[in-house]
C-alpha cells in the first residue's frame, strides 16, 4: 500500500466563481436549435450580435491574398518556422500507424486500414489574443491526415475582421475555406453545413465555454477533439530550479485567462517561497489585459505545494493530470520514466510550455479538467479513422462457422447461428457438425 502524501499546501486554490453551468448549456442549445432550423439566416444573425461583424463570413480568395500582404515578413517567416516544426511532428505521428493484416489461420485474413476524416472543422480562437498558433496545429494536423476538406473559422473583430496574421496561417497550413465567424454559430456552420459547406465529421480547436459546450452537446452527431475546460499547468522543481525562471513560467500560463489554474510542487521549501515572492512582482509588470488575467487566475487558481521527495512529485502530477506540465529537476529520464498523466511533458529548463503553445512541434490542443488521465491531445490520429476488414476461404470459414454457431446459441442469438449453419451446409454438405450449444 502506497505511504499518504505528505504535502505542505504554501498557496491553495480558492473555490472559484464561475457561471452556472446550466445556464450556458441551456443559451447554447437554443442557439443550435434555432440555427439547425433557421440555417444561413440564423448564422448572420448571431454573427451580427455576438460577433457584432456585418461582413463578407466565407472569405474569398482576394481576401485571403490581402489578408497576407498585412503580414510583415518577419512574422510570416515565424510562422514558417512553426508550421515546418509541426508539420514534421505530425508526418512522423502518422508514420506510427499503419495499415496492416494478419492471417490469423490459414485462409482467415484479418487487417486494419487507416482513414482520413473527410471534411475537418477546425476552431481558431481570436477574441482576447490573436491565437495563430491554434490555427497551425489543427489545420496542419488534418492535412497531414490526409482530411478531403478543411474548414477553419475565426470570431471577426468588429471592424477589422479576422486578424490577417489567422487568415494567413489557416491558408498556409492548408484551409480549404476560411470562415470569419466565431462562437456557437461557427460550430453550427461548420457541424451542420450551412453558408455552402459540407457538414464537417469532426470539429477541433480551442474555443470559450460556449464553443466547449456547443461541441459538447454535438458530440456523437460529429466528432470532436477533446471537452476541454480552461487551460492548466503544473511545475514539478527540485532546489536545482531557478526561481524567476519557475515563476516566470508561471505567470507566462496565467495569463490565458482569469480562470486558468497554474500549480508549483517542489521538494526545495525555500524554493516555493521564492516563487511565491517573485510571481505578484512579474504580474505586475505585464500590460494591464495580460495582467488583469494574471493576477486573477494566481489569485483564485494558484497553487505551490512542498513535498517530501521527488516520489511524491510524481504522485501529486498524476493526481492533478495537468494539461501541461514542466520538470524543471535533475535527472529528467527518471520523471519521463514515472509520469503517467500528462497532456505534454516539457523536460528542463532549457524548454517552456511557451514553446509548445507556439512552435515546438508537439501539439498544444491539450485535455484540461483532469482528463490527462485518461486521453491524449489532438494529434493527426484524431482526423483518422482505425477501421478493420476480414477475409475468409471456405476451409477457413468451417471452424469460425462452427464456432460461432454454437457461440450464438448459447447467447440465445439463433439468427446469428443460422448465418454459420447455411455456410457450412453449402460448403461441406457430405460432412455432419455439432453445431448446439449444451455439449
Amino acid at each position: 500500500m502506497n505511504a499518504v502524501l505528505s504535502v505542505e499546501h504554501l498557496k491553495k486554490a480558492v473555490e472559484p466563481s464561475t457561471i452556472e453551468i446550466g445556464q450556458v448549456h441551456s443559451a447554447v442549445q437554443r442557439i443550435l436549435e434555432d440555427i439547425e432550423t433557421a440555417g444561413d439566416e440564423a448564422v448572420r444573425r448571431y454573427a451580427k450580435q455576438f460577433d457584432r461583424f456585418d461582413g463578407n463570413i466565407v472569405l474569398t480568395r482576394d481576401e485571403i491574398e490581402a489578408a497576407a500582404n498585412q503580414v510583415p515578413r518577419r512574422l510570416k517567416d515565424d510562422i514558417h518556422f512553426a508550421w515546418d516544426n509541426v508539420r514534421r511532428f505530425a508526418e512522423a505521428q502518422k508514420e506510427t500507424i499503419r495499415d496492416m493484416a494478419i492471417e490469423l489461420a490459414p485462409g482467415q485474413m484479418a487487417g486494419q486500414k487507416m482513414i482520413p476524416c473527410t471534411v475537418a472543422g477546425c476552431y481558431t480562437p481570436g477574441g482576447r489574443y490573436s491565437h495563430i498558433a491554434s490555427a497551425m496545429m489543427t489545420v496542419t494536423t488534418a492535412k497531414v491526415a490526409g482530411c478531403d476538406r478543411i474548414v477553419t473559422c475565426s470570431p471577426p473583430r468588429p471592424e477589422t475582421g479576422v486578424s490577417p496574421s489567422i487568415i494567413y496561417t489557416a491558408n498556409l497550413c492548408g484551409a480549404d475555406t476560411i470562415l470569419a465567424l466565431g462562437g456557437v454559430q461557427a460550430i453550427a456552420a461548420m457541424a451542420f453545413g450551412l453558408l455552402g459547406l459540407p457538414s464537417a465529421d469532426i470539429l477541433v480547436g480551442p474555443g470559450n465555454q460556449y464553443v466547449a459546450e456547443a461541441k459538447r452537446i454535438l458530440f456523437g452527431r460529429v466528432g470532436i477533439d477533446i471537452l476541454a475546460g480552461p487551460t492548466n499547468s503544473l511545475i514539478l522543481a527540485d532546489e536545482t530550479a531557478d526561481p524567476e525562471i519557475v515563476a516566470w513560467d508561471l505567470v507566462g500560463q496565467a495569463e490565458h485567462g482569469y480562470n486558468s489554474p497554474v500549480w508549483l510542487a517542489t521538494t526545495h521549501r525555500e524554493l516555493a517561497i521564492r516563487v511565491l515572492d517573485h510571481v505578484p512582482v512579474l504580474i505586475a509588470t505585464l500590460p494591464s489585459t495580460n495582467r488583469k488575467n494574471a493576477t486573477a487566475a494566481w489569485r483564485d487558481f494558484g497553487e505551490v505545494m512542498v513535498v517530501d521527495d521527488r516520489q511524491g512529485l510524481v504522485r501529486i502530477a498524476d493526481e492533478y493530470a495537468p494539461e501541461h506540465l514542466h520538470v524543471q529537476a535533475t535527472d529528467t529520464d527518471w520523471f519521463l520514466d514515472r509520469l503517467r498523466c500528462y497532456g505534454s511533458l516539457f523536460l528542463g529548463e532549457e524548454t517552456t510550455v511557451a514553446f509548445g503553445d507556439k512552435a515546438s512541434g508537439p501539439n498544444h490542443v491539450l485535455p484540461t479538467s483532469g482528463a490527462a488521465r485518461y486521453t491524449g491531445g489532438l494529434s493527426v490520429h484524431k482526423f483518422m479513422k482505425v477501421v478493420t476488414w476480414q477475409s475468409a476461404t471456405r476451409q477457413a470459414a468451417k471452424s469460425l462457422a462452427t464456432a460461432t454457431a454454437r457461440i450464438s446459441r448459447l447467447e440465445g442469438m439463433e439468427g446469428h447461428a443460422r448465418t454459420a449453419d447455411i455456410r457450412l451446409a453449402k460448403y461441406f454438405p457430405d460432412e455432419t457438425f455439432d453445431l448446439s450449444a449444451t455439449n
